[in-house]
């Protein structure tokens, strides 16, 4: 096994953005793509080390950026700023979140055939997006996401399948919220799993989480259990 990374540009418009493509190359043939959306933080070591550990199990890994590229590594502060922007103009998110599946797709070492893409956080709400836009990507898996709807995608019918991975006492996406995407991907004809983690709050997947809120906390069992879960679910979707 022989982990490779190379950044990677893509457009929309002006905009310029940077993804980071991790891959094993000791795999000749082409192999499913899986792309990674990232949280509030936009595109950080986080989002890095879960594309190259997709590399690992095979697949080719892609951390995206939907902020712009001059915007990595921003503070907080920013970052919340333009996050804020996207969840209100739902349709410039949508476009840019398709932009960065058309550079998976054209990278050499995918098969363009075979795209999936995993979120965390508001990455959850991304990933949940593109599926909601009718993109026929495999499927979608939304690690603790952010469940309001777009609006702008009613009446679309949804061809990714769809897994979401949530903590039952996120006070970002409460339970009410996590039926109301229930009937929401229901009424789209998605294919759909939601697992609910008891007593676990926002961001269990992050050993960084800052707990002193409560609402960002780490969970350990969920961390894995999710993992174990997506593993499955990715392995499904490519019969890997």
């Amino acid at each position: 096994m022989s982990i490779k990374t190379r950044l990677v540009d893509y457009q929309d418009g002006e905009l310029a953005f940077q993804g980071m493509l991790a891959w094993d190359e000791s795999i000749a043939e082409p192999r499913p793509g899986v792309l990674v959306a990232h949280t509030i933080r936009g595109r950080s070591d986080f989002e890095e080390s879960k594309a190259a550990l997709l590399a690992e199990m095979g697949y080719v890994g892609f951390a995206i950026d939907v902020y712009g590229r001059d915007a990595i590594g921003s503070a907080i502060e920013d970052c919340r700023e333009k996050m804020d922007a996207l969840r209100d103009d739902r349709a410039a998110l949508q476009r840019r979140l398709l932009l960065a599946v058309q550079a998976l797709r054209d990278q050499a070492e995918v098969d363009a055939s075979r795209i999936a893409a995993i979120g965390y956080c508001f990455g959850g709400l991304c990933v949940l997006d593109i599926a909601r836009t009718g993109e026929p990507v495999a499927g979608v898996v939304s690690f603790h996401g952010l469940f309001d709807p777009p609006g702008n995608t009613v009446g679309n019918r949804i061809q990714a399948r769809i897994l979401a991975l949530h903590g039952w006492d996120d006070p970002l996406a409460t339970p009410d919220q996590a039926v109301a995407l229930a009937r929401e991907l229901t009424a789209m004809g998605a294919d759909w799993q939601l697992h609910g983690y008891g007593n676990v709050r926002h961001a269990f997947t992050n050993p960084a989480a800052d707990a002193s809120t409560g609402v960002t906390v780490y969970n350990e069992p969920a961390n894995r259990r999710s993992w174990a879960a997506a593993q499955y679910f990715l392995s499904e979707l490519f019969d890997t």
